[in-house]
Formats: C-alpha cells, structure tokens, sequence
C-alpha cells in the first residue's frame, strides 16, 4: 500500500538547522497552496451547503465529529455559530473522539473506537433530519468512518472533510470533500497545510449556510449576540445605519431589544 498523501515526505530537508526566517518561509509557500485546494473543491462544497441549507429548513441540525486537530476544528466552527448568527446551540454540534475532555488533552485510542462515535451521536437523539459531517485529515480515522458507516445504515445524509485521496472515509460519505493539500511542511503534521484547509472549509460550510437561511442582511452580522462592548458597539452602528438615529439612540434601542433586527424591526413599526 502506498503511503498517504498526509503522511509523504516533507518537501524541505535539514529543518532543524534553518534560521527562523527560512523556516517560516517554507511554511509560508506551502500554506499558499492550501487556497487553491479548497478552490478545485467549491463544487463539491457547494452541494453539500444545499443539503444542510434544506435539512435545516426542515428543523434539522448538523453536526460533526472528529479526532484531535480535526474533532478540535469542528467543535471551534460549532461554537461560533451562535454568537455569530444568534442561532440556538444544538443547531450545529461539534463532537471529538474522547469527549471534551479531549478539546484540551488527548485521549488514548480514543479515535480507534469504532463504535464510539454512533454512541456519542445517539446521545443527541440524531435523526434522518441531521447532516453528519466527519472530520479527518487522513481519511482513514476508525471513529469517524464508523460514525459515518452507522448514520448511513440509519439513512442519515453524511460528508467529510478530508485530505487524502482515495482514503477509506470517501466511501462513508454521500457528499464527500477531499482538499489535496500534499505533503505537509513537517512531515505528517497534519495540523498545519491539512488543518488549514478544514478550517477554510468549515468556513464556508457554516457561514454560507448561515446566509443562506437568512442570519445576514447584505453583508452584516444582524443576529449576532451582544456578548461584549466591542459587539454592541457594532451593532449600535448598524442601527444606526438603518435608522439614522444618533449613537446613544440606536445603542438605546439596541439594548432593549438584544439584537440588531429586533432594533431595525421595532424602529420600522413606530
């Protein structure tokens, strides 16, 4: 069996005797080709949004699950949606092998259960209405494949994000996505040019849907959660924007509604 793209050698040689400055170059021009990965991939990308958009509107969620660097990306890309768009926390789930005891220490083989990640998925009560999307660089991760090999013997759509072609994990997924990213700057540390690319994907995936289910307006944030003075100090601008009223009217109005649509909607009725 030949060895995984995530695992060949690194381009560069003799790291441990180069200067910062060249080391970080290297990291640099590897990094450069992670963007045009994701780009050969926005097709497959793209059809998965619109299953999730429609599971969605439907009541359904999304949810992912990974292992280490990956579980880690999915669970930071969950965690953001709320704030971000003002959607509840069950709507897009971030589960990592080894509990979230793991988020912040590995877990000892916790990712070669195979059963583990169906079991963590129950625990939610998961649901032919949810998109379940795997997380793993090499493709070959036995708690993420057999997540995905159990939500599909339920009839629950999956993906993946992955980036190793031809990795097991493809043939888990209904919609799969493989960002080839190449041999990584130091050899197999997967968290670097392979992480890169699943945090760009994630991007897209979340804030595209986000958008598409109508949690922005033009190009602004107006469901995001006033969790700090920096927040209310945007949105009390964007009341402003849509109202005319001065600073200390629209932060008025923005406090006693809770968020930006709320303040627009109630300035509109008066």
């Amino acid at each position: 069996m030949s060895k995984r793209a995530t695992e060949q050698e690194s381009l560069y040689d003799d790291l441990d005797i180069k200067s910062s400055l060249e080391l970080i170059r290297g990291i640099n021009h590897e990094d450069q080709k992670v963007a045009l990965a994701v780009q050969r991939e926005l097709s497959s990308i793209s059809t998965l949004i619109d299953v999730i958009v429609s599971k969605m509107q439907s009541g359904g969620r999304l949810f992912y699950i990974g292992a280490g660097t990956s579980g880690r990306l999915g669970i930071l890309d969950a965690s953001e949606c709320p704030p971000t768009f003002g959607v509840s926390h069950d709507l897009v789930i971030g589960i990592i092998a080894g509990g979230d005891g793991a988020i912040r220490k590995a877990v000892e083989f916790a990712e070669d259960d195979t059963q583990l990640a169906w079991k963590d998925l129950s625990a939610y009560h998961i649901s032919s209405n949810d998109v379940v999307i795997g997380i793993a660089a090499s493709g070959t991760t036995p708690y993420v494949i057999g997540g995905l090999d159990q939500c599909q013997l339920n009839n629950i759509i999956t993906g993946c994000i992955c980036c190793n072609p031809d990795s097991p994990i493809l043939k888990s997924s209904d919609y799969p996505i493989c960002i080839a990213v190449g041999p990584e700057f130091l050899t197999g540390s997967t968290r670097m040019k392979s992480g890169t690319a699943q945090k760009m994907v994630l991007n897209m995936i979340t804030t595209a849907t986000m958008i598409r289910l109508g949690k922005v307006e033009g190009n602004k944030m107006i469901d995001m959660q006033l969790s700090n003075d920096k927040l209310v100090d945007r949105g009390t601008k964007m009341v402003q924007e849509y109202t005319g009223l001065s600073y200390r009217e629209a932060k008025s109005l923005l406090l006693q509604h809770g968020s930006v649509r709320k303040a627009k909607d109630a300035f509109l009725k008066v």
